[in-house]
């Protein structure tokens, strides 16, 4: 035999043993790819719905905020006109406390004029006699 012989046969020996070691390693990539791609099935029909379901979200979000948009003006306008009455309430309020101040004071007034009257009218009937 040769030395060409011997050295083929030494690297087809050495390519076997290369090989032989590496089916493992080819057997557990494939196991990751099939793996993988039942991971990828899976994520993608799970996902889509969710994705779906996040979209229609986002769209009543969207419209739900735009209508808050819109009546925000007529919140605005409902708080001031809420103010405007809390004002004029205080308003009355005053008001009605005065004229109530003014009718307890007519009501002393009128009380001592009544018994201010008794009075001068018992004394003037004292000093005339007929009483």
């Amino acid at each position: 035999m040769s030395l060409t012989g011997i050295a083929l046969i030494i690297i087809v020996v050495a390519f076997l043993i290369l090989v032989l070691a590496l089916l493992p390693a080819i057997a557990a990539v494939k196991r990751t790819a099939i793996s993988v791609g039942s991971l990828s099935d899976m994520l993608r029909e799970e996902l889509k719905p969710t994705v779906q379901e996040l979209t229609a979200v986002l769209v009543e979000l969207k419209s739900v905020g735009g209508g808050v948009a819109k009546h925000s003006d007529d919140v605005y306008r409902f708080m001031s006109a809420l103010g405007e009455t809390g004002t004029n309430l205080s308003t009355i309020n005053r008001s009605v406390g005065v004229i109530t101040n003014v009718l307890n004071a007519t009501s002393a007034w009128t009380t001592g004029a009544k018994v201010a009257g008794r009075y001068m009218l018992e004394r003037y009937l004292k000093k005339k006699g007929g009483f």
